[in-house]
């Protein structure tokens, strides 16, 4: 068994290879650990002028890293560890806070809580893929992820029996919803 110490508050993990990359709170650093031995690797990744990011996740087909950082996104490449501010989220026609992400096969599904939502963008062009309507019931949404099937998976509160109740439930499709789990 083995033991990995984080020194900070962690927001997220992703692992490609061998290696896996973990973000904290209020850090512009992703630390870089062995998955074999949980040990950290000699080197970070520095990504200068990310404040507080929230999430990490990564596409395999491209090896790039995608950091939430509540206004943006930030594309960090695996292999040579440049980075470039992907997407702003700040604009005159359409503002949200990036809270979670999660990718799926050069796609990057963006979770917000203001405004609740999900949007779904190409990796490949930035392009605005889907903007994915929640139930009025979903009170807060936690986390989202896309299936191979093109249907969403989030974690939520509110249902049809209690506001306050936790739940998991598939979206079906990308303008209507679907039965729930």
């Amino acid at each position: 068994m083995y033991m990995l110490y984080v020194v900070g508050e962690v927001w997220g993990v992703t692992c490609l290879d061998s290696v896996m990359y973990v973000v904290c709170a209020a850090s512009s650093t992703i630390l870089l650990y062995n998955t074999d031995t949980y040990s950290p690797l000699d080197v970070v990744i520095n990504v200068d002028r990310m404040r507080n990011p929230s999430d990490i996740a990564i596409c395999r087909d491209d090896r790039q890293l995608y950091v939430a950082d509540c206004y943006c996104i930030w594309r960090v490449s695996a292999d040579d560890h440049s980075y470039v501010k992907w997407l702003t989220t700040q604009s005159t026609t359409d503002t949200f806070d990036v809270d979670t992400l999660s990718v799926t096969s050069r796609r990057v599904l963006v979770k917000s809580c203001r405004p609740p939502g999900l949007r779904q963008y190409s990796t490949t062009n930035r392009q605005l893929l889907h903007h994915v309507p929640l139930p009025p019931r979903v009170k807060d949404l936690w986390h989202a992820v896309e299936t191979t099937r093109q249907t969403f998976v989030i974690g939520h509160t509110g249902t049809s029996q209690n506001e306050r109740q936790h739940a998991v439930s598939e979206l079906f499709s990308f303008f209507t919803v679907g039965e729930w789990i």
